[in-house]
């Protein structure tokens, strides 16, 4: 039997989707765990992976959304609470993160294999939940960004482009001949970056003219972008290195090492206060971390094969796996 008749534990981390490690940890009473106990989260059951009087570790379940007590055998109420996501998407093929607009609706890809012609290259999820076809014949979609005027725009690593998206679906092509064009983000003054797996950073003007800006070791997977308020440029990309880090790119095009202890960095984004988030996909660590400052992580969210998140004010945080979106509360 496991019990605690008390809410003196710390859950870390308080969101998950289906798949995500996630630790009870007891706080002046500890748990009792003889046998090992029975375990429910929203009123399903949940696979153990540790049990001791001190902590507790599950993998959190799937059909669960929402806030949901985490619940032991013996128990006489649950032993504490966690957010788990609630499922807005499916059918995606995500290779960096989804945008929101400021209506909040949501913007993911199906981006195929390499070369592969898929019947939607970008979903648009309403806030009423309605998944909608919004473009096709976007070869290899990667990633989406707004630019300063609010329009929609996308990145084909296929091509080495990128598109706008108008709001009807018609698109243009505004830029080519950018390598393996993965990352995009724009600063408020319109300045696009685009991320070349193949190692360059671009500096695109309002005028569409290319720079290459910076040189980064080269990806095996995605290069991923984001801005922060001072148009510094933060960069992801997985290597065949145990230990990948995230870059900073300053306005001057210097690089520095901004975060380590990667081993799969995936999507990045920034929240309203500033702080850098990265999506980590490496198998058993996989979740989004914030990154605080000197470089702490802290694990936000849990989940299996995380790609990339947005944030937005009033809608709350959609985090994405390769094939389906989840949203949370906002943090």
């Amino acid at each position: 039997m496991a019990h605690s008749d008390h809410l003196d534990v710390r859950v870390a981390p308080a969101r998950a989707f289906e798949g995500g490690r996630v630790i009870v940890e007891a706080g002046a009473s500890p748990f009792v765990v003889d046998p090992f106990p029975e375990l429910r989260v929203g009123g399903v059951a949940a696979q153990l992976t540790a049990a001791s009087s001190r902590r507790l570790a599950f993998i959190a379940p799937g059909g669960v959304e929402g806030r949901a007590p985490i619940e032991v055998a013996g128990a006489t109420q649950p032993i504490g609470f966690v957010e788990l996501g609630r499922r807005i998407a499916t059918g995606l093929h995500q290779v960096d993160g989804p945008v929101f607009d400021q209506a909040g609706n949501l913007y993911a890809t199906v981006s195929g294999t390499r070369g592969q012609r898929v019947p939607v290259s970008i979903f648009k999820i309403t806030p009423g939940g309605d998944q909608q076809s919004l473009v096709s014949g976007i070869v290899n979609a990667t990633s989406l960004a707004f630019d300063s005027f609010g329009e929609l725009c996308v990145t084909s690593r296929f091509e080495g482009a990128v598109y706008r998206v108008k709001a009807d679906g018609t698109v243009e092509k505004i830029v080519s001949e950018l390598g393996i064009a993965c990352g995009l983000a724009f600063t408020a003054d319109g300045t696009m970056y685009v991320g070349d797996r193949g190692g360059t950073l671009f500096r695109v003007n309002a005028a569409g003219r290319v720079f290459p800006f910076a040189s980064l070791p080269a990806s095996v997977a995605a290069f991923h972008v984001a801005v922060d308020g001072e148009d510094a440029v933060y960069v992801s990309g997985p290597t065949l290195s145990a230990c990948d880090v995230i870059y900073r790119v300053d306005r001057r095009g210097e690089v520095e090492v901004f975060a380590t202890g990667f081993g799969r960095p995936q999507g990045l984004a920034v929240d309203g206060a500033g702080a850098l988030h990265v999506a980590e996909a490496l198998a058993g660590a996989s979740g989004i971390f914030r990154i605080g400052a000197g470089g702490r992580r802290e694990l936000m969210v849990a989940g299996e094969g995380v790609i990339g998140l947005a944030f937005h004010r009033e809608r709350g945080v959609a985090v994405a796996s390769a094939e389906n979106a989840y949203l949370f509360d906002p943090w």
